[in-house]
């Protein structure tokens, strides 16, 4: 995600690896790489500065552990500094009131009317039962009310709009009227932006605060925009007073300028982060997530919400024994992926994983799932618990009647072989899984 400002932080922690003690002369070097890092990744220059000012000081003082090694110290100063500097917990969403009125702005192009769809399905699945209405206040943007709506068709969520109304205000006065009348108990309100800011949508905007008096007002950021971002937060903050961000588009940038800065810049919390173009992929801002991310160290955090919210438990405990013992079969091989698929792309489950951001490369591709699972399906029962060893004759027998080739069944092999190895060393990553205070297995089981 952050790749040169991740691979940057870690050429610098790597430089401290053979040093005996952490002294002034080493630790302004590492600090001088630090702020460099920093301002190249478009982080606003006050939070650099200030950032490497506190952990210079922590790093001189008395609260570095002198059990552990000089790059390993440095390394936990700089990570605790991330997660404060960013918000240190997750700051939920303010529910309250019949409906709970939610106001998203920000500049076009942001994203706003994909993530007030996206925020709905969060909510959706966060609130099971309860009811959500979408308002349709982007009378600028052509088709912004046919995108809405289209958006919001994939949820079953219900759009406000009035035919033809060019007046934003009334819509959302209307949209409001309309929630409390027919039980609704969510309304998301999307908003038009401009190109820049300028004093007609500010006045909507404060105009439209008035008129549904939201419990919480997200601004909407590109995280490509770097420090452009946090500029424009902080004067939407002046006009309407935000209560938070929502940060987009961070799976396509490497600039982490805007995770870093927003909150310390604007004094409002990150509240959400868009990480892809699904529906689905919205997930709540962790500090702590973000912060092991910028330094490479993977994101168990969200590994085990994805693992909580789509895995079984039964089912995987069950799968977990035979992991552990690297006993697990094809067919088990097969549930595997299953709950894989639920989870998302699988090369970026393993990207999520401390120290095996290595295997994206492997040989495995999401558009084998499908093909693997025509080739296991075409297996004898003999040959799915390899009772009988998978001979050339029998691999051409298998692409033939699951409509692949003898390449596809031999990769197949071959990343089964080569998962199941992962899984004979995964008890040493689950006792240091433990060790840091989280059972990725508890979670995160069946991989």
């Amino acid at each position: 995600m952050f790749g040169s400002l991740t691979e940057k932080f870690q050429q610098m922690f790597s430089g401290l690896t053979g040093k005996k003690t952490l002294t002034e002369d080493n630790i302004s070097d590492a600090m001088r790489q630090v702020r460099l890092a920093l301002l190249d990744a478009d982080v606003n220059y006050t939070v650099a500065s200030n950032f490497v000012k506190k952990v210079k000081e922590k790093a001189l003082g008395d609260t570095v552990i002198k059990s552990v090694s000089p790059g390993q110290q440095f390394t936990k100063l700089v990570h605790e500094e991330l997660i404060a500097l960013m918000g240190s917990e997750e700051s939920p969403l303010e529910i309250k009131g019949s409906p709970n009125v939610i106001l998203l702005c920000g500049l076009q192009g942001s994203g706003k009317t994909t993530q007030c769809a996206k925020l709905a399905a969060y909510l959706q699945k966060k609130h099971p039962g309860k009811r959500m209405l979408l308002a349709a206040c982007d009378l600028q943007r052509p088709a912004a009310i046919l995108q809405l709506k289209k958006l919001a068709s994939h949820i079953d969520v219900p759009v406000f709009s009035i035919e033809g109304e060019k007046d934003p205000i009334r819509v959302a006065k209307d949209a409001l009227q309309y929630a409390r009348e027919n039980g609704f108990d969510h309304l998301i309100v999307d908003t038009a932006g401009r190109l820049h800011i300028d004093e007609e949508l500010m006045d909507q905007l404060v105009q439209i605060k008035a008129a549904v008096l939201p419990h919480e007002i997200l601004f909407v950021a590109s995280a490509a925009t770097g420090q452009d971002a946090v500029k424009t937060a902080v004067e939407f903050d002046k006009h309407v007073q935000i209560t938070g961000t929502i940060l987009t588009m961070l799976d396509g940038s490497s600039r982490a300028g805007a995770a870093i800065s927003i909150r310390e810049v604007t004094n409002r919390p990150l509240k959400f982060e868009g990480v892809g173009e699904k529906i689905d992929d919205l997930q709540p801002f962790n500090p702590q997530s973000m912060a092991d991310r910028i330094l490479g160290m993977g994101d168990v955090i969200n590994l085990v919400r994805k693992a909580q919210e789509n895995i079984d438990e039964e089912e995987s405990k069950a799968l977990e024994k035979k992991i552990l013992k690297a006993s697990f079969t094809y067919d088990d091989y097969l549930k595997q992926m299953s709950m894989i698929k639920k989870m998302g792309s699988f090369k970026s489950l393993l990207k999520m994983l401390p120290g095996m951001s290595s295997l994206g490369d492997m040989d495995f591709d999401d558009k084998q799932f499908n093909q693997i699972e025509a080739m296991i399906h075409s297996m004898t029962l003999n040959e799915r618990s390899e009772k009988e060893e998978l001979v050339p004759s029998r691999r051409r027998r298998i692409a033939s009647g699951s409509g692949t080739t003898i390449d596809d069944v031999n990769r197949m092999v071959k990343g089964f072989k080569k998962l199941k190895q992962i899984c004979k060393d995964m008890p040493g990553l689950k006792n240091q899984m433990k060790k840091g205070g989280m059972n990725l297995f508890d979670s995160f089981k069946g991989f």
